[in-house]
């Protein structure tokens, strides 16, 4: 018997459609998103002739993508948003395209909240051509401590309303066990300090980062939303503003090639981003 799905494709559809209609710049993780990922890809001394960008809503980073000569596709959760912007639409754990279809896929934020993600990173695989690079990033193992203890306070229903984490460690064993070559993980803290709880919610919102549990939670009653926004004043600095901290999981994996280096011994402290994203030209 299949297990019941953690998150809601429904859901998730009409998050991203929802983005679709956001002011310019509302979500204000995705610009620094694309600029790290960016400036890794910039570390690679190869081109890539076929691109696939997962998630539509960040027409900088496509412009940028675009910018360098590759043929991009555009691949998208939301109905209404493909259709806006000529991206494919599905889930990433079902997409079915021919084997080998590009050289470059770049996924900038959403494996944290994919129900199958191994079954989401063979298939991404297996859309790589030989020596094909998978670059992306997302929310993970640590982040919104302060929101995490909140929700926990006296009085608030136990129910799951956050999403589970997924840790550096976790992540590098999935590349490696999804047939990637030269898996790299790491991450980077980012601290936003919030006026109160109800900022907080409103770039959570505006990221596509509000919960696509299934099912969905009851809502917060309005006794429940006041004590958690409580919770989270309760942490605040003297200054009366409250620290929140993202961690962003940058990761990376090639699809095998012969020609490729081998990686350094497991625990040699030898390998390093910038190296496993070189390649000859």
């Amino acid at each position: 018997m299949a297990s019941s799905p953690i998150f809601s494709p429904a859901r998730h559809a009409a998050q991203r459609d929802r983005m679709a209609d956001a002011p310019t710049g509302a979500d204000f993780l995705a610009p620094l998103i694309a600029e790290t990922l960016l400036d890794r890809l910039s570390m690679v001394t190869r081109d890539f002739a076929r691109t696939l960008l997962i998630g539509a809503h960040d027409a900088a980073l496509a412009d940028r993508l675009r910018g360098t000569g590759t043929d991009l596709t555009l691949f998208e959760a939301g109905q209404r948003f493909a259709q806006k912007t000529g991206a494919l639409v599905g889930e990433v754990d079902a997409i079915d395209l021919p084997l080998e279809s590009f050289d470059l896929i770049v996924w900038p934020g959403g494996l944290e909240s994919v129900n199958d993600v191994p079954g989401a990173l063979v298939r991404l695989r297996a859309l790589l051509a030989p020596d094909g690079l998978l670059l992306g990033a997302f929310v993970g193992d640590g982040s919104l401590p302060r929101q995490r203890r909140a929700v926990m306070s006296e009085g608030v229903r136990p129910i799951a309303r956050l999403h589970p984490q997924i840790d550096l460690s976790s992540m590098g064993n999935l590349l490696q066990r999804t047939g990637f070559a030269l898996p790299v993980v790491d991450v980077d803290a980012l601290t936003v300090r919030y006026g109160d709880w109800f900022a907080l919610v409103r770039d959570l919102r505006a990221a596509g980062l509000a919960s696509r549990l299934a099912p969905a939670p009851p809502p917060l009653t309005r006794e429940e939303a006041a004590r958690i926004a409580a919770a989270f004043a309760a942490q605040a600095d003297p200054d009366g503003r409250i620290a929140e901290t993202f961690r962003i999981v940058h990761f990376s994996g090639w699809a095998p090639h012969p020609d490729q280096p081998r990686p350094a011994r497991r625990g040699s402290g030898a390998a390093s981003l910038a190296e496993a994203l070189k390649q000859k030209p």
